[in-house]
């Protein structure tokens, strides 16, 4: 392949190949060239956004190593510092750390940076699930939390996840003020921070696993709602971690609502930060990831499959159907059977409270499936921004207004039941869930039965969501900038910027446009959009005229660009024809504005 010098060293950085590749490839480039490659992306920065830290481990600026993990925590206790002055030392951090590879020494180097500063440290002594660190936030009233994980990224990935005091991730203007905390804070404070034995026996080094288990699921307790329905059962259901942290966790968390124990399913029961028998870690991509669980399910006889991500954040389930294949359950289907089961569960117990005091929530790229429910049962819905960091800090406002807050999902798999934890919990929606499908299973429904059952009260709702893989940020913002500065003559122009959208793709008509990148909305009177804008990131929502209502933004941890479809039917509409025009319209808008072949972008491996 004929690649200029320049070609190569992008192609290079943007894809963080391997130093073996990087030297095959550039044989022929002078030394030079292979230098200023090499220079590139050693010194290349890893940046602090809203989320966190999330990239390959490795040396360089660009990946996650020691140095900039000392140098993040260094930045960050600055900030806190700043923040929360001489109280930061009282009342402290807590860090936890799940079982890849690294995770365990990057959490002692964190506690490292704190400690020396005098900081009380909670740090975890074993893998724990990440949301254990917020539900510690919470429980020691810290000042902040860090969780080393890299979530469901491939086995070469590592993160740092911060939350704030509230028990909630980071949002504006907090990560803008710890990224400039950090670039201050470059140089490592001495010599013993590398020392990742360094706080042993430390006063202000506090274990807190003991407690947190303890304390964790016994909050978890009042979620239970038919103990005895449980207990008796007859449903099997399998289980897996996904080579992650989940399994102790998840037998307890099943233990705490007398549910039957789960089948293992023994390739993947225990911590493996290989990831030895799944490409991707995710059980998000679904048949793929569970096909060990399927085979362990179908010769154990279990109907029902729960599946968390490595840091079991996040949940997947799947149902044997009465011919024996398996439906996998989409984000949006199981938030709208959570979502449903959660306000009939609440309800049931508590019929004469003030329905307009009860909120649910999800993310403005998930199904409107909680706002239809809360139309016709007259509790309160709220959408937010991408992410549980705004689902979470906006948890946390209605608490403070005396509001109830059962129950918030984002389409990524994740779930938040209750509010003793402000972020996404697998380990706690599987035994809700679970709950769930005992009780129907008492009236013989099974959980696809039900779904149906929902869309047949509150209307269907079919979603199409995916995306496309591009390693290139300049093929992405080229992608974003033609969709704003669209060709034909029929567009909807933002009279503030001058940018002009489509009004169509193919057939379709599109109303409306909201760009969460530039906080225009044309649906607005003055043509601003109410939802907080993210400059930062690309995020396109487009109105047709069929009602469909369809978002296209880039993703903050991974090379991809998303797309969410969704178009909500009146009850009795048939459903076939609604997945039909969906369908076709997706087509047509991913040739339109995805213009695939032409950019080089991947499709979603199946």
């Amino acid at each position: 392949v004929k690649m200029s010098g320049n070609e190569v060293l992008d192609q290079a950085i943007s894809t963080w190949l391997e130093w073996d590749k990087v030297l095959f490839c550039c044989k022929w480039i002078s030394r030079h060239k292979l230098n200023c490659i090499k220079q590139k992306m050693l010194t290349r920065k890893i940046y602090f956004n809203a989320l966190s830290l999330r990239a390959e481990m490795g040396a360089g600026n660009s990946r996650m190593n020691d140095l900039t993990i000392i140098q993040t925590t260094q930045g960050f206790c600055k900030y806190l510092f700043q923040q929360f002055g001489d109280d930061l030392k009282s009342k402290g951090v807590i860090i936890g750390f799940d079982s890849r590879h690294n995770s365990t020494r990057f959490a002692r180097l964190a506690a490292n940076v704190f400690g020396l500063q005098g900081v009380k440290v909670y740090l975890y002594s074993k893998i724990v699930p990440t949301p254990f660190v917020p539900y510690g936030v919470l429980r020691y009233k810290t000042c902040a939390g860090i969780m080393v994980t890299a979530s469901h990224n491939p086995k070469q990935d590592n993160g740092y996840k911060v939350y704030w005091d509230n028990g909630a991730q980071i949002i504006p203007p907090h990560d803008t003020g710890i990224a400039e905390c950090i670039s201050s804070s470059l140089p490592p404070s001495c010599d013993e921070v590398w020392n990742e034995d360094l706080m042993k026996g430390k006063p202000n080094l506090i274990d807190p696993y003991d407690d947190v288990m303890e304390a964790y699921y016994k909050d978890l307790n009042n979620y239970c709602m038919y103990r005895s329905t449980n207990s008796s059962t007859n449903l099997r259901f399998t289980y897996t971690p996904v080579h992650g942290v989940g399994l102790a966790f998840a037998r307890k968390s099943f233990e705490t609502f007398s549910l039957p124990k789960f089948e293992d399913v023994p390739e993947q029961m225990n911590p493996d930060p290989e990831f030895s028998t799944v490409k991707y870690p995710n059980p998000e991509e679904g048949k793929g990831v569970l096909l060990l669980a399927m085979r362990t399910a179908d010769s154990t006889g279990c109907r029902i499959i729960l599946a968390n991500d490595p840091d079991a954040d996040r949940l997947a389930i799947a149902e044997k159907r009465e011919d024996g294949s398996w439906k996998v359950f989409s984000g949006n289907e199981l938030g709208s059977l959570i979502g449903w089961w959660t306000w009939y569960s609440f309800i049931t117990k508590n019929p004469s409270v003030d329905r307009s005091n009860v909120y649910m929530l999800s993310s403005t790229v998930s199904s409107m499936i909680l706002r239809s429910i809360a139309q016709k049962e007259g509790f309160s819905f709220e959408d937010t921004l991408t992410g549980f960091k705004w689902m979470g800090n906006r948890t946390d406002q209605l608490l403070k207004e005396g509001k109830t807050v059962l129950f918030a999902f984002e389409e990524a798999i994740g779930y938040m039941i209750g509010t003793n934890v402000l972020d996404k919990d697998g380990i706690s929606a599987m035994s809700v869930v679970a709950e769930c499908a005992c009780h129907l299973n008492t009236k013989n429904i099974t959980l696809t039965q039900q779904l149906h059952n929902i869309y047949n009260t509150y209307g269907d709702h079919i979603t199409s969501n995916s995306y496309f893989i591009c390693h290139d940020s300049d093929k992405i913002n080229d992608m974003f900038q033609r969709l704003r500065n669209y060709g034909n003559c029929d567009v909807i122009i933002d009279p503030s910027t001058g940018n002009k959208y489509p009004s169509s793709a193919g057939k379709f008509k599109i109303d409306a446009i909201r760009d969460l990148t530039t906080g225009f909305d044309s649906r607005q009177s003055d043509n601003k959009a109410i939802l907080p804008t993210t400059p930062s990131s690309h995020m396109i929502t487009f109105y047709f005229s069929n009602g469909v209502v369809l978002t296209i933004r880039t993703s903050g941890t991974e090379p991809k660009i998303k797309y969410y479809s969704e178009m909500c039917g009146s009850v009795g509409s048939k459903r076939e024809d609604l997945v039909a025009e969906l369908n076709e319209l997706v087509n047509v808008m991913c040739q339109e504005f995805y213009q695939p072949e032409k950019n080089g972008f991947l499709t979603r491996p199946t």
